[in-house]
């Protein structure tokens, strides 16, 4: 089997905790002795952060793991790849997708066994009810800026921007246009017919013309 190694350490945690480049690199090696893993190299990068994955080492790993160079990845620690869990669990399952081992030595984590997949599977529960919280909150802070009638991305219809470039002041003709889709589709009247209505009565469509998927996102949208 073969292996690639990879280290990486900013000054900071160097000079702190001590996991310097050549202590890393001494316990990968030791590592791949042990489990008969032929190490063909080892990746680094020195004085990088871990708070995304913009660096030199780890596009040059990513691209030996898609062209299947190797057989398994063997870091220190699993925060060496990354400070976030998310790109940590995204690079582990381009691995996975890769059929490539991922061994972290101090988490004591090999994928190819149950405990290895087992505290993988608890970090990507933490990971997904992280991504679910983010997403929780800018919901609620998209609907507090709605419910202020403030502008959240391209300004919606029935509107038009503001004075001050941020809040949304209603406009009066297209309100109408709002109600009259409202009004018939209560009547049963289908998206066509409410479409060429909207077009009979004179009120100024949103594109060239009005289609049944925009009426349908407008009543949506303004449900009450």
């Amino acid at each position: 089997m073969k292996g690639i190694g990879y280290v990486r350490v900013s000054t900071l945690e160097q000079a702190r905790e001590g996991i310097s480049l050549e202590h890393q690199r001494a316990k990968i090696k030791s590592y791949c002795v042990l489990h008969d893993i032929e190490l063909v190299g080892i990746i680094e990068d020195a004085g990088k952060s871990g708070k995304n994955l913009n660096r030199e080492g780890i596009c040059a790993l990513m691209e030996q793991i898609k062209n299947r160079q190797i057989n398994a990845v063997i870091v220190y620690k699993m925060d060496r790849l990354s400070r976030r869990v998310i790109d940590t669990l995204n690079l582990i399952e381009l691995m996975k997708k890769h059929d490539i081992e991922f061994h972290a030595i101090t988490d004591a984590i090999d994928t190819k066994t149950a405990t290895g997949k087992f505290v993988l599977n608890i970090m990507a529960s933490l990971a997904q009810m992280e991504r679910d919280l983010i997403s929780e909150r800018t919901k609620d802070a998209l609907s507090m800026k709605i419910a202020k009638h403030e502008r959240v991305g391209s300004v919606r219809y029935g509107f038009n921007l503001g004075a001050d470039g941020k809040t949304l002041v209603e406009d009066s003709e297209q309100q109408k246009a709002i109600k009259t889709m409202h009004d018939l589709h209560r009547n049963g009247c289908s998206y066509r017919t409410i479409c060429a209505e909207l077009g009979e009565q004179g009120f100024a469509p949103m594109g060239q013309k009005w289609h049944a998927k925009t009426v349908m996102s407008v009543l949506k949208r303004t449900a009450a």
